[in-house]
């Protein structure tokens, strides 16, 4: 397996509210679908448990070792945190640049240790402007907050 390609999004209606995370994984032709979500919880946890359930299955599925892995995100939340800010909040002690806690550090920690044990490349996309596998994980998404509503 030479290329992985990911779609991920997240959300919740209200926020904190109801939430939906999901995911399209494609690989070696075949295009799988991941969702789930929460009764309450934040739009940010829902774009973070996206990613961290996509970076788990290509971590958890042999054939995929040593893939290069591209993930599409419509969350510059989470691109920029996993790509950036976390080296000086690991720095800081978890602390934000205000020194105040990071939120969502339990996931942070998650998404950390799949993206340091994996070959991955961040692409932010625009979420809403008609990328195929981005809206399939916007209606995934949906549908799971619905389940909670």
């Amino acid at each position: 397996m030479d290329e992985i390609t990911i779609y991920t999004d997240g959300g919740c209606h209200g926020n904190p509210g109801p939430g939906g995370w999901a995911i399209v994984v494609i690989a070696g032709g075949l295009a799988k679908q991941l969702s789930g979500g929460e009764k309450m919880t934040t739009n940010n946890r829902m774009e973070l448990m996206a990613a961290i359930n996509a970076l788990t299955v290509v971590h958890n599925t042999p054939a995929f070792a040593d893939s290069h892995i591209t993930v599409n995100i419509d969350s510059q939340y989470v691109r920029n945190g996993i790509t950036s800010w976390i080296k000086s909040w690991k720095a800081k002690g978890w602390k934000t640049a205000d020194k105040k806690p990071v939120k969502n550090q339990d996931l942070w920690l998650q998404l950390d240790s799949l993206n340091a044990s994996l070959n991955v490349s961040w692409n932010w996309v625009k979420g809403h402007a008609g990328v195929e596998y981005n809206e399939l994980c916007d209606q995934l998404c949906q549908t799971e907050i619905a389940k909670f509503e």
